[in-house]
């Protein structure tokens, strides 16, 4: 049976902004927890004395709720259920299968003493006609799979490192991490929801129709989660593969609606002595290591890279603006900034030998700007301090610690 795993993170996301005129859209790919999220949100109000006649509740992958499948149908329904004199909070999971939803959630928001909580699995929800009529009015929570922290919760291993390299082989879905001892059955579910996220918000939702391509170009960015890529090296790639007459341009769109099912993640590298970004060979790291490494049959070509992707996801799921760094020939993995600070961070699966740690710190010389500069490894010797004022922390202790960069 599934353990049901509080996303504290998130279920505080959404009682901040309870009763605020703004609608909640909760995005992330599929099957990352956010039918649960609003199950846990609904016992949270529930505790706070709200009434189940005060919660409407509507998930439009159910075939209980088919006939809600347009805009008139679903503005009717959820309208005949709004009370007069008390606050009415509206749930509707997947809004985006819904033909014209943007219409019926547009006057529902009209509507007084309406609280309104969106799902949805595409990103271009948020760049159509919703946002256009609702500018200023929704904010958007991007949800991720399990942290690692999350993670330690759903299984019960109790060694920190064996715990970890579960983590990062078997990926982190909420349902898929009770399965991790049914390996066969975890494998089909990963490769379930990869295929789910390919037909139906991608080749489904753009009328799509070279399935061969987008496989392709979506296993290129699996193979190459870490590495700097260009729609015209993938078009390269794939020529030399079948595929005769792609274009960049092509390649380039496709990279964009991968990107909007939250499958992957572009990341920009930023020229930090020319203070500008830069227009090619961006990086993409994909939303679970699980589903890449289940499409790759856990053939880890360098590990460093399935570690980078981790950072990368925890620094996304703690509020992090991410940028990948250039210092004139050098590159620094990542360039993480909040409200408050920014850090300067390199990620290394262990810098014990010399040369590598030589390496990795070389990308921090000539930076003189006073943000901390950072090496993430799996290294567990117990100093955090080196030379030049650099800061080293173990990837596990990073990951269970939210507050780990600001003390070190």
């Amino acid at each position: 049976m599934e353990k049901r795993i509080d996303r504290k993170s998130y279920l505080n996301q959404l009682v901040k902004w309870r009763e605020k005129e703004m609608i909640k859209v909760v995005t992330g790919v599929r099957r990352c927890g956010k039918s649960t999220l609003f199950s846990i949100y609904i016992d949270f109000l529930k505790s706070e004395g709200i009434s189940e006649e005060q919660i409407v509740y509507v998930n439009l992958e159910d075939l209980d709720y088919s006939e809600l499948l347009d805009d008139r149908s679903l503005h009717e329904y959820i309208r005949s259920r709004l009370l007069e004199d008390q606050w009415t909070y509206v749930f509707i999971d997947e809004v985006q299968n819904c033909k014209d939803y943007e219409r019926a959630i547009s006057s529902l928001f009209l509507k007084k003493r309406t609280d309104i909580y969106l799902t949805g699995s595409n990103a271009y929800m948020l760049s159509g006609e919703l946002a256009t009529k609702l500018s200023g009015r929704y904010v958007e929570i991007d949800m991720l799979p399990l942290s690692f922290s999350e993670f330690s919760e759903a299984v019960d291993v109790t060694e920190p490192r064996e715990r970890f390299n579960l983590f990062m082989n078997m990926g982190a879905f909420p349902y898929a991490a009770s399965l991790i001892d049914q390996s066969l059955v975890h494998d089909q579910y990963l490769e379930g929801i990869y295929n789910t996220v390919l037909v139906k918000d991608v080749l489904m939702h753009k009328s799509l129709g070279d399935a061969a391509l987008l496989k392709s170009i979506a296993r290129f960015l699996a193979d190459n989660v870490g590495n700097p890529v260009s729609a015209k090296k993938i078009a390269d790639t794939l020529k030399t593969n079948g595929f005769k007459s792609i274009t960049a341009d092509t390649v380039g769109n496709y990279l964009e609606y991968l990107c909007e099912s939250f499958l992957f993640y572009k990341v920009y590298r930023y020229d930090i002595k020319g203070k500008e970004y830069l227009k090619t060979l961006n990086k993409y790291y994909i939303s679970d290591v699980g589903l890449r490494n289940a499409k790759m049959n856990y053939r880890q070509v360098e590990v460093t890279h399935a570690l980078e992707n981790i950072v990368y996801l925890e620094l996304i799921r703690r509020g992090y603006t991410v940028d990948i760094g250039k210092n004139n020939a050098k590159e620094i993995d990542f360039i993480a900034s909040d409200n408050h600070d920014s850090y300067y961070i390199q990620v290394a699966y262990s810098i014990t030998d010399p040369a590598k740690k030589e390496q990795e710190l070389s990308s921090f010389k000539n930076i003189d700007d006073g943000y901390k500069k950072i090496v993430i490894t799996m290294d567990d010797d117990p100093f955090t301090l080196m030379e030049n004022g650099y800061r080293k922390i173990n990837a596990i202790t990073f990951l269970l610690n939210a507050d780990s960069l600001r003390t070190l």
